[in-house]
């Protein structure tokens, strides 16, 4: 008799996430995946470190309280922020958080100049400094704040003209520091990786961490049976349900229950 796969929780200040659920469905199609946006406090990225706390821990126990038994924090501004305090409170569980590319970032630079392009909250905290020294010593690591990007994502207006101006604005620092390696250090980015590009350059590389994280995840989530059927994806989310409707038949290549958070 086999076993059914964990349910595994994840979760985002809003739909920057679905970028890591789509790598998660992809690499474990059995797991049923529960996905929380918490939209009605979006974005994090200019909130203050309390509030972040405050929020990442409510969504945890959340999706805890409804199965969940393996988090996935697919936000790196609640990474940086508060992921330490989450495996303290609960040291039983696997979490896995994403964090800026930084490292491989490094390898694929062929200058050692590389941009990291995140929100405010994620280049000022302790975590992404200790980041940047651990694996960006050997390089020239340009910091470029996104403040407002994240949120003009939400909008699903992929080349509009805000966006495309926010975009430029933000990608002029590093053309003029000359950098060939970009990470994007928001799970919203990879949602407009095509307006990055063309902003930067061809010559850039753009480095997006969601396979590697759906990787350890898979690591982690342990049994695997060949007979489990496609697992069930819900999305749950603290704004509107129609905007995360919208945007799950946009971005995401397979069918998902959408849903209001309740309690939240």
């Amino acid at each position: 008799m086999s076993t059914r796969p964990p349910l595994i929780g994840v979760f985002d200040s809003g739909v920057g996430g679905l970028s890591v659920l789509k790598a998660l469905h992809q690499q474990l199609p059995a797991n049923d995946l529960l996905y929380v946006a918490d939209s009605g406090n979006a974005p994090y990225g200019e909130r203050s470190d309390e509030f972040i706390t405050d929020r990442t821990h409510r969504v945890a126990s959340h999706l805890l309280a409804q199965g969940a038994q393996l988090l996935v924090l697919a936000c790196n501004t609640a990474t940086a922020v508060s992921a330490a305090s989450l495996r303290e409170r609960w040291p039983g569980l696997s979490i896995v958080a994403v964090e800026p590319g930084i490292k491989p970032a490094v390898a694929a630079s062929r200058n050692g100049r590389i941009g990291v392009m995140a929100t405010p909250a994620t280049l000022r905290s302790d975590k992404f400094q200790r980041l940047a020294q651990t694996h960006g010593s050997d390089a020239h690591i340009h910091l470029q704040p996104c403040p407002g990007l994240a949120g003009q994502i939400e909008r699903l207006e992929a080349d509009s003209p805000a966006l495309i101006d926010l975009i430029q604005r933000f990608a002029a620092p590093l053309r003029e520091a000359g950098v060939d390696t970009v990470v994007l250090g928001c799970t919203h980015y990879p949602f407009v990786a095509r307006q990055i590009q063309a902003a930067l350059g061809a010559d850039v590389t753009l480095i997006d961490t969601a396979d590697a994280v759906a990787r350890q995840v898979r690591r982690l989530a342990g049994h695997q049976s060949q007979a489990s059927p496609t697992g069930h994806v819900r999305l749950q989310t603290t704004g509107t349900v129609e905007s995360l409707e919208q945007f799950a038949r946009h971005w995401l290549p397979m069918a998902c229950q959408v849903t209001a958070a309740t309690g939240l």
